[in-house]
């Protein structure tokens, strides 16, 4: 475990805090979804109780080191103002010599937030002279994007060499939930996962394959097993150069004992829209010029009680295009399966952007044990990389 804020005394110091304000902002400037603004709430109400003066720090959408002015955080200082009732500094830059003023005249429990990071190309680069000119404005550094520790970038890790450095009360907790499912799960742990392609899950796959019970697969990715099982799949989408590879993953399943699902029929579209022809097959096989769409009853029925009798859930990827309201219902009902385990006692954890908007849209967010905020850092930690942003902060002291 990494050291946290409550580990260090942060009282009347000038306090450098990586958050991940990168929400999304529709043209008129206005946030669509404020969540990862409501997640560091706990962090940075923590340090104004604390007096500490806050610099806040996070970059918005991809401006690849130019000055975009779709990307400025000016809509974001503005609702965090709106959400704590107190007035949020805007820096005019990062480390120019305005910003540099504002940042050294903040009072206690005062919050300055600087522009977005990626309008200097020194950011992505983790350019060494950058992050000593962000570290330079603080006496602390405080790790809270959890959504960005899988990059080494300037403020993520290279500012936390120049400062005393710990994390925040959103990245403990995406720490301590990951922990739980990677290091202790408790049995039964299933993993659920979902999505369009089976190369992006390979590694996610062959590492927890070493940890889980049972793996449910479905999703696109769901047609590349089907098809190396050389089970028709219609016009579904597969990746032809992975075949070979999930049938080595589903001997791997089978050589280790863990239980395999994958779907035993199918909702299926003569076209992907709205107004798609759409029927349920009888069984595996997908005919020729239909496309899987979404996973059947007769697989909803057959995972139920592997999902319901599991003490561990990890699900990332949903079962089909749950965008659509035509082939949503197979997502919908692993989201509520999901959620009555959860409240039976199982530890679930939602990772990735598609499966978070699944689950908020059945309205089960409030139901399951943690919604993760980092999709790519996630997806890294359960492929059991290490990330550089969690990797550079010192851990706990050992009692």
């Amino acid at each position: 475990m990494k050291k946290t804020i409550k580990d260090v005394d942060v009282s009347n110091k000038k306090v450098l805090v990586r958050v991940d304000f990168n929400v999304p902002v529709d043209d008129r400037g206005n946030i669509t979804d404020d969540t990862r603004i409501l997640e560091t709430l706990p962090t940075i109400n923590y340090l104004r109780q604390m007096k500490a003066k806050i610099i806040l720090m996070s970059h918005l959408g991809r401006p690849k080191g130019a000055v975009v002015e779709k990307y400025s955080l000016k809509p974001v200082a503005k609702r965090l103002s709106e959400i704590l009732k107190v007035p949020v500094k805007m820096a005019p830059g990062c480390v120019d010599e305005e910003t540099r003023k504002i940042a050294a005249s903040l009072s206690a429990s005062e919050i300055l937030l600087l522009e977005n990071l990626r309008f200097d190309k020194r950011e992505e680069n983790n350019d060494p002279e950058f992050a000593s000119q962000l570290a330079s404005m603080a006496e602390m550094f405080v790790q809270d994007a959890f959504g960005t520790v899988h990059r080494a970038h300037a403020s993520t890790e290279g500012a936390a060499k120049h400062l005393p450095s710990v994390c925040g009360f959103l990245l403990e907790k995406e720490i301590l939930y990951f922990n739980k499912v990677l290091e202790k799960p408790e049995r039964t742990f299933v993993a659920i996962l979902g999505g369009a392609k089976v190369s992006d899950k390979i590694a996610v796959i062959q590492n927890l394959l070493d940890k889980v019970d049972a793996m449910v697969i479905g999703g696109a990715m769901a047609y590349t097993f089907l098809k190396a099982g050389n089970i028709s799949v219609g016009n579904s989408l597969i990746e032809k150069d992975r075949i070979d590879m999930a049938g080595e993953i589903m001997q791997k399943a089978k050589s280790k004992k863990v239980g395999f699902f994958l779907p035993i029929d199918h909702v299926i579209a003569d076209k992907i829209s709205e107004n798609a022809q759409v029927k349920e097959t009888r069984g595996v096989e997908i005919p020729d010029g239909w496309t899987g769409v979404d996973i059947g009853d007769m697989t909803i029925n057959r995972i139920a009680p592997v999902i319901l009798s599991a003490r561990t859930i990890m699900w990332n990827g949903p079962m089909g295009i749950f965008e659509m309201d035509k082939f949503f219902k197979g997502t919908g009902k692993v989201a509520e399966l999901v959620a009555e385990a959860t409240q039976k006692g199982a530890v679930s954890i939602i990772g990735g952007g598609d499966t978070v908007s699944a689950v908020k849209k059945s309205k089960l967010a409030d139901r399951v044990s943690h919604i993760s905020t980092g999709g790519g850092a996630s997806l890294e930690l359960l492929e059991g990389k290490i990330l550089p942003g969690i990797a550079v902060l010192p851990e706990k002291a050992s009692r």
